[in-house]
This record gives C-alpha cells, sequence and structure tokens, in this order.
C-alpha cells in the first residue's frame, strides 16, 4: 500500500481528485496518510476534514524565519513515514534537504506543457495568463518529479489541451484541470502504488500492462 501525504495551498481540486480516484477505485494500492497545508484558510483542509483524513497547517508565520518553518514542516511530514509526497498546487519552495531525503519520491502537478510557461514566477493564473500572451493554440499539464529546479525534475504524464478564441486566463485555468491535471496527477499516483514507474539517467521509463517499457 502506497502511502501519501498530499500538500495543498488552496482549493485543493487535485487533492479531490485523488480522493475520488481512491474512492473510485481508478487510484489503487493508495491511502493518504494526511494533508498539509501552509495555510489555515485552504479549502483544501476541509475536504480532507469531510472524508476523515488528517489535515494539519504548518504556516510560516508562526516561525521567526524560513530555517525554522522548514525544520518544522520537514519533521511534521517525516512523522507519517509517507512514501510518496504529492504537491497539488502548494506554493512554498521546498528546502532542498527535503529534496533530497525524498528523492524520486515528490511529484508535482504544473499547469503547462514543461518546458514551456514554467520555472520561477510561472504558478497559477499566471501560467495561462503567460500561454494567452504568447498566443499558444496546445497548453497542458504535466506530472513530474520534483528536483533542486523549479520544474525541472523528470516528467511523468503530460496532458494536452486546445486553447480556445475566447479564453481567459480563469477559462483556460478550469479546463485544464478538468481536461489535464485531474486526470494525469491521478494516474501518476496509480502508476507508482504499482511499481508502474522508473527513473533513469533523469528520464522516467513507464512499464505498460504487458510489463514492457514505454
Amino acid at each position: 500500500m502506497l502511502k501519501i501525504v498530499v500538500c495543498v495551498s488552496g482549493g485543493g481540486t487535485n487533492l479531490q481528485a485523488i480522493i475520488d480516484g481512491i474512492e473510485k477505485g481508478s487510484i489503487t494500492n493508495t491511502e493518504i496518510a494526511a494533508v498539509i497545508s501552509n495555510n489555515p484558510g485552504a479549502y483544501a483542509l476541509e475536504r480532507a476534514k469531510n472524508h476523515g483524513i488528517e489535515g494539519v497547517c504548518i504556516s510560516p508565520k508562526e516561525f521567526p524565519d524560513r530555517e525554522s518553518f522548514n525544520q518544522a514542516f520537514l519533521e511534521k511530514l517525516d512523522s507519517y513515514q509517507a512514501d510518496l509526497v504529492v504537491l497539488a498546487g502548494f506554493l512554498v519552495v521546498l528546502p532542498e534537504i527535503m529534496i533530497r531525503r525524498y528523492q524520486n519520491r515528490i511529484i508535482n502537478v504544473h499547469p503547462s506543457l514543461i518546458p514551456s510557461f514554467c520555472g520561477k514566477g510561472y504558478y497559477g493564473l499566471k501560467v495561462h495568463e503567460g500561454a494567452l500572451k504568447r498566443g499558444v493554440k496546445v497548453t497542458g499539464a504535466t506530472v513530474h518529479f520534483v528536483d533542486e529546479g523549479t520544474d525541472t525534475g523528470p516528467i511523468i504524464l503530460q496532458q494536452p489541451v486546445a486553447v480556445e478564441q475566447d479564453d481567459t486566463p480563469e477559462l483556460l485555468q478550469r479546463r485544464v484541470m478538468e481536461q489535464a491535471e485531474w486526470k494525469i496527477l491521478p494516474r501518476a499516483i496509480d502508476l507508482i502504488a504499482n511499481g508502474k514507474i522508473q527513473v533513469e539517467d533523469g528520464k522516467v521509463l513507464i512499464q505498460d500492462d504487458s510489463g514492457a517499457d514505454t
């Protein structure tokens, strides 16, 4: 059984997609040990409570400096003995010690087709504003392992989404969630839970049902 901790900052729609996937059986061999938020007002914590999942807030505002926050966050995360950490709209820069300790055990969902519209400054609506400003015809979402860079870790899954003529950042954000994020994040977790993912030389190999690598 894959034990996961989901880290969130806001509404928790990706968290809900994970919860729904586990309850409906599209994510197998997986349990959510806890939900951790850096924001006490995150609706994601309410979602966790509604499904009987432990939710905890560790806010940087409660600590004198970033180092103290990082230490408290890592100690709490370690206490759950998670096999996988899932960043689902978590707007906190992870400390390097955490990334090293959980190498190839942290995944993130990003609302673009990496390497487009990613890296420093590209988060939330800013990603979709950038896509519309550039005039791209296709955007999408990416699930990737987290490394020391920003959106630079090995890519697990990507899903394209068409950009439509009258899109606003908000409309595009919603479509990318519905057509990409909420599909590939649960799928990636299920693949990892069932031993179908390997990382070799910085690239992800996915084993299909026949046992062949793709």
